[in-house]
């Protein structure tokens, strides 16, 4: 009876122990799934599209960015008739005043096409990669357009600054953001109140365009996209032959 007592005493202290320890372990548990979870807005998977960078976010992977290289492309004599460019730039409804961002701005194709509409504003042309800037420094000293500024953006930052942008038009280039909710989180905090992005991409609900599946993307995974950095969805204009013009705004503070 004494040795069973004994026994008994320690392994009574030891559960009381684990009894006064559980409320602290619940809390570490919750704490470390909600670090887990902030950290698992992306994944990376080895098994991907080779188009694909295998990293995926909200069930779609992102796509391989187009290079410097491909500059010649971006500028071929047929775009214009064949994405009907002009007919994009008349519909954005800009203002004489407007300061528009032109997100992965490549050589400036719309840079050049917008500037003139913007007498009193100017165009940020934001791209990645350096050499794509030396394509745009070139261009504006060929066209002798003063209003397109060029700027040097981060995979994960636009590098513009605080509310000083009216709207910020992404062409064929968010299905490449590596960081995609760092980006778009970067462009919304450079929008002022009511601003607005612009959102072009070849549509994804139609296989028969000849265009790359990840390089697609379909209106209803764009809206799930922006709707999580805050931007609500105004309206599609479906005009372009081959793309959707997805226009949303930035929510303004009550």
């Amino acid at each position: 009876m004494k040795n069973t007592a004994q026994f008994i005493k320690p392994l009574a202290a030891i559960i009381l122990a684990i009894i006064c320890l559980l409320p602290l372990n619940a809390c570490a548990a919750v704490k470390a799934s909600e670090t887990a979870s902030s950290e698992n807005i992306y994944q990376q998977r080895t098994v991907h599209n080779p188009d694909g960078i295998g990293k995926f976010y909200m069930g779609r992977e992102i796509a391989q960015v187009m290079g410097y290289q491909g500059a010649g492309w971006l500028e071929r004599p047929s775009r214009g008739m064949e994405e009907k460019s002009a007919r994009l730039v008349n519909n954005l409804d800009l203002k004489p005043t407007d300061i528009l961002a032109d997100i992965g701005a490549g050589t400036g194709y719309f840079s050049f096409r917008i500037a003139p509409l913007l007498p009193e504003g100017k165009v940020l042309a934001v791209d990645v990669q350096p050499e794509m800037l030396e394509f745009i420094k070139l261009n504006k000293q060929e066209k002798n357009i003063a209003n397109v500024e060029p700027i040097l953006g981060s995979i994960a930052d636009p590098n513009l600054p605080e509310n000083s942008v009216d709207v910020a038009l992404l062409v064929d280039a968010y299905h490449e953001f590596e960081y995609p909710r760092e980006m778009m989180q970067g462009i919304v905090k450079a929008l002022k109140p009511g601003g607005r992005v612009v959102s072009i991409e070849f549509r994804g609900e139609n296989p028969l365009i000849p265009i790359k599946g990840l390089h697609k993307m379909t209106q209803k995974q764009v809206k799930k996209e922006m709707a999580v950095v805050g931007l609500v969805w105004k309206e599609t204009k479906e005009i372009l032959p081959q793309q959707h013009l997805m226009v949303f705004e930035k929510k303004t503070k009550i």
